[in-house]
């Protein structure tokens, strides 16, 4: 299938008469094969196929040629409506697009002549992906037509009426046409996913269909005989023996679940429907076992239930959040009037390491938002060693004091472009993975180090050449085995004991670094250890902000009119109306947004609005932002709040005011104002107008 090399080209040694016949073996036996297969590079592009890709897809002749781009197929399918209606280049683009992604996917799909297929697509790490087609039209039809007997059975069994005599005859019938086209019936339950059996009344196995034995690591020929305690084994057996003596005694069916290791040492779960086999002839004659594998579900579940968990947690750290940050906008409100009163005299040494203590206990209730992913997250310059830094006691802690912790950071700053908190989730999910891997004792090593990617190792890795930052997270646990491995970034996939883990840690991180324009890749020797390294853009450091202080000397001395403070708290206002009265501004209040509302409607001269966002009477911050912007469209706005992920819904004007953080301190609340009135200098309605209010009123 390979194409001739070019004339002029250099020839490499070819292949030896061994290394070609092990490849004719290959493809003769691809070749073999009822799926179509085709194995895809990087690029993408066809690198070998097998004559039933030819046969089974349509494709022609002239595309089956080594390099071929993905595309051309993808364009050949859209074209003769493959892909059903819609702009050819949209649904190239969008194949395109799945297929550079490099994703694990199955998906079905059915042909214009009817044909059903399964499309399932396998990444090679950095390498590319194999796509493989099955034809399943088939498969789909029995599926049907079991479903329909299995649904006409149920209903039978469960019409235990006065007419019993009457519906175990036409049972009987059914079992007749049944035993009419065993053969067939035994083809058709091979082929469909659900595990069939049939047990005698000395519970023994009659017939199994071969997902059925195969789910125990048998044969169909070999399950045949055994009795059920042997098959489940005595543990498990004595399990489920109530369930079929509840089912022998009752007469009717029974449903239960149960979980099983499997060869592999993996926990696996099924759920069993158990049908007595009875008549007025014979009595009872064994059971009808219907098993479906329901592992994927339970991991789901399992899941979801995790999800479930930090969205209750995430609720509660946001309501937290507001509360705490209201009481420490008093306290660091109050305290930062203290220490500016003593400046340095008699009793500022209380005053100053209280103020830090609080200051410290703002910067902690931000944390717990950034894990309980309640933090609005956005990507940033970010001083990757020191944020490494930084969580060394997190990451102390979280670990255990048996797990040592080692650092190799760089002795020059350097950056990274990407947000900061995924950042911090990111290294926290590698640690605790390493942590379980080292069963409780070893040694976590993370280094951070600058590093150059040119452009044939940039195609290599998938990353755009240039500069990046590079992470590595190490440690000295059991490892990975190979197969294992290639698994590790695929959704809901975890070795962990159920209910252990969601299998979304790994995952989670790798969609972080892709979307981040970066690349991760882990390297493992079972026995020896892990190491996954994974590299961020680098980026230039983010200027420093203006200090504060000289944001708001800048300005004059205000003139304006009052400032209208909305706030339901008590004591947060007073704390609020001190720190602006001391910047010079006069200052009107209001307890919520409906008081806010009447005064701004009645008070022609209130130059400047600042509001909490959430309040009691039925009028938000967001909502009272917007309806004092339709009084007064010209109106300077400064939102405040304790919840850190709080935002408006919509887009209109109210969802891009200004939003200052609580708590805060006077340098902070002065700076705001102070870019307040820069934004209304530029559109020449300055609130340090002697009477700015003039403009704005709409009358």
């Amino acid at each position: 299938m390979a194409q001739p090399p070019a004339e002029n080209t250099p020839q490499l040694p070819g292949p030896s008469p061994e290394q070609r016949r092990r490849h004719d073996l290959l493809m003769a036996g691809l070749d073999l094969l009822d799926q179509a297969i085709a194995v895809f590079d990087a690029t993408p592009k066809l690198v070998t196929w097998n004559k039933t890709m030819q046969r089974l897809l349509d494709f022609p002749e002239s595309l089956f040629r080594v390099g071929t781009p993905f595309e051309a197929f993808a364009r050949f399918n859209a074209e003769r409506g493959e892909y059903g209606e819609g702009d050819v280049e949209k649904l190239v683009a969008a194949r395109m697009a799945a297929a550079r992604s490099f994703e694990p996917h199955y998906v079905e799909r059915v042909r214009p002549n009817g044909q059903v297929l399964s499309v399932r697509g396998v990444p090679i790490p950095n390498l590319g992906f194999v796509s493989l087609w099955t034809d399943i039209t088939e498969q789909r039809r029995a599926e049907a037509l079991i479903q329909e007997q299995n649904a006409r059975l149920e209903a039978r069994v469960r019409e235990r009426t006065a007419e019993l005599e009457q519906a175990n005859r036409e049972i009987d019938q059914i079992a007749e046409a049944l035993r009419l086209s065993e053969g067939r019936m035994r083809l058709i339950l091979d082929a469909i996913p659900a595990m069939i059996a049939h047990v005698d009344a000395g519970r023994r196995y009659r017939f199994a269909n071969r997902a059925y034995a195969e789910w125990f690591g048998l044969t169909k020929d070999g399950i045949v005989g055994r009795s059920v305690e042997e098959v489940f084994g005595p543990d498990l057996y004595a399990v489920i023996d109530g369930h079929l003596h509840d089912a022998e005694e009752s007469g009717e069916r029974v449903s239960y679940e149960y979980a099983r290791k499997n060869a592999d040492g993996h926990t696996v779960h099924a759920r069993s429907v158990v049908v007595p086999d009875v008549s007025l002839e014979g009595g009872f004659r064994g059971y009808f076992v219907m098993s479906i594998d329901i592992t994927e579900q339970k991991a789901s579940q399992a899941a979801l239930v995790q999800a479930q968990k930090m969205e209750a947690v995430g609720q509660l750290t946001g309501g937290l959040a507001h509360d705490f940050n209201n009481l420490l906008t008093i306290i660091i409100g109050n305290l930062s009037a203290l220490q500016d009163r003593l400046a340095g005299g008699e009793g500022a040494g209380y005053v100053d390491p209280s103020l830090q203590a609080a200051r410290r206990g703002a910067e902690l209730i931000r944390r717990l938002l950034s894990f309980s992913r309640r933090q609005t997250l956005e990507p940033a310059a970010i001083e990757v060693g020191e944020l490494v830094r930084n969580m060394t006691q997190l990451l102390m802690r979280t670990l255990g004091e048996t797990i040592s912790v080692g650092l190799n950071l760089p002795d020059t700053p350097i950056h990274a472009l990407a947000d900061p908190h995924q950042l911090e989730n990111a290294i926290l999910n590698l640690a605790i993975n390493a942590r379980d891997a080292m069963a409780g004792s070893g040694t976590l090593s993370i280094a951070v180090q600058p590093r150059h990617i040119d452009g044939a190792l940039a195609r290599l890795v998938e990353v755009q050449p240039g500069n990046y930052v590079q992470i590595d997270v190490s440690d000295t646990g059991k490892g990975i085995e190979p197969a294992v491995l290639a698994r590790v970034f695929e959704p809901f996939f975890t070795t962990k004991a159920f209910g252990s883990g969601s299998g979304l840690g790994l995952s989670m991180v790798y969609g972080f670094v892709r979307q981040s324009g970066g690349n991760i890749r882990i390297l493992s020797t079972p026995g020896k250890g892990t190491n996954v390294r994974f590299v961020l853009p680098m980026t230039q450091p983010a200027r420093p902000p203006a200090s504060p202080q000289s944001a708001a000397h800048a300005l004059p001395a205000y003139e304006g009119g009052p400032v209208l403070l909305v706030e339901d708290e008590p004591e947060v206002r007073k704390v609020i109306r001190m720190q602006l009265t001391e910047l010079g501004y006069p200052v009107i209040e209001a307890s919520d947004g409906v008081e806010a509302l009447a005064l701004l409607e009645n008070i022609s001269d209130i130059a400047v609005l600042v509001s909490d966002t959430v309040m009691p009477g039925g009028l938000s911050g967001h909502e009272l932002a917007r309806r004092a912007r339709m009084l007064r469209p010209t109106l300077p706005i400064l939102l405040i709040t304790g919840y850190t992920s709080e935002r408006p819904e919509g887009g209109d004007a109210a969802a891009q005011l200004p939003v200052l953080r609580k708590p805060f301190e006077p340098p902070a609340l002065a700076a705001a104002l102070a870019a307040l009135a820069m934004q209304d200098t530029a559109a020449d309605t300055s609130i340090h107008a002697k009477n700015p209010a003039t403009k704005e009123s709409p009358t």
